[in-house]
């Protein structure tokens, strides 16, 4: 159950680029990506994750269903009110992050019907580190 590819995002540029690691900061997102609140993220904007097999089966690219975390052989739906680990980061599943209006502006039309109820999730840093491609997912 790996980590495939990361992905980060500078506010309002679209692009996004790949890395190979990034330092997950407790309570407030990724280090260097659009969603990075130094005060503090709302509940389940610290971190996004998708499934490989979905991006896959909707025709889609990695990063772009605009999730910062693509995983392989993961359930991502099911880890939504379970704590797990990325590498070493400690992580909780707040909620489902559906597709929207935006993403399909930037992907094609039906996007939004094609990824309904596996666009990935939104989650929580509980405790930071870095993370890795490659770094295992475990349900905790």
């Amino acid at each position: 159950m790996p980590v495939e590819a990361i992905h980060l995002g500078a506010q309002r540029v679209p692009e996004l680029w790949t890395v190979d690691s990034v330092q997950a900061v407790a309570g407030k997102g990724l280090e260097g990506d659009r969603h990075f609140h130094p005060d503090g993220a709302p509940p389940g904007q610290a971190l996004t994750l998708v499934a490989a097999e979905s991006v896959e089966d909707v025709g889609l690219q990695p990063g772009e269903t605009r999730r910062q975390v693509t995983v392989r052989g993961v359930d991502v739906n099911a880890l939504v009110g379970k704590r797990f680990r990325v590498g070493d980061v400690e992580c909780f599943g707040v909620e489902l992050c559906e597709p929207c209006a935006h993403l399909e502006k930037m992907t094609r039309p039906g996007i939004i019907r094609d990824l309904a109820h596996r666009a990935g999730i939104n989650a929580d840093i509980l405790v930071g580190g870095v993370i890795r491609v490659g770094d295992q997912l475990v349900e905790l």
